[in-house]
């Protein structure tokens, strides 16, 4: 057996709290998380095991729901992911394959949505996709500073 589990969401009140606090589903109606639960599911990875792998497929979304994890272009540190920080989302908007690989620093557990289930929280709920934005722009600026400086 690998190092990775994936089980079905059990404690949905446990989640939907961590989510609101979560900025981009502060906005999100209960009933709509709830709904988005559904068809989701929690992965839990050891630690220094990849989440996702950078060129393969992506149709997730990731959300930390405990533990730690680095973003990992080849040999450069892209940024540190805790609680609450969420991975995946140039998948989850484009299609495309992973751009870094996401490596567990300590065991940790992620909430995973489909692509599917993403584009129809932000169907109902637009300020999920401007929070996505913030932090699309928040990271670009972060890798365009550290280009700078090299």
């Amino acid at each position: 057996m690998d190092n990775q589990h994936v089980r079905r969401i059990t404690d949905t009140q446990q989640i939907i709290s961590l989510l609101k606090r979560t900025p981009i589903f502060a906005q999100v109606s209960e009933e709509t998380l709830e709904a988005m639960l559904k068809s989701t599911i929690q992965k839990t990875v050891k630690a220094g095991e990849k989440i996702v792998e950078q060129g393969k497929e992506g149709i997730g979304f990731y959300l930390i729901l405990e533990g730690k994890a680095e973003a990992v272009k080849q040999t450069l540190k892209l940024g540190e992911l805790g609680v609450g920080d969420f991975f995946g989302e140039l998948a989850c908007i484009d299609g495309e394959p992973r751009t870094a690989d996401v490596v567990a620093v300590t065991d940790t557990t992620c909430l995973v949505i489909t692509q599917w289930g993403m584009n129809s929280i932000i169907e109902s709920s637009p300020g999920v996709a401007l929070g996505m934005l913030k932090e699309l722009v928040r990271r670009l600026r972060a890798s365009n500073a550290a280009l700078d400086t090299s």
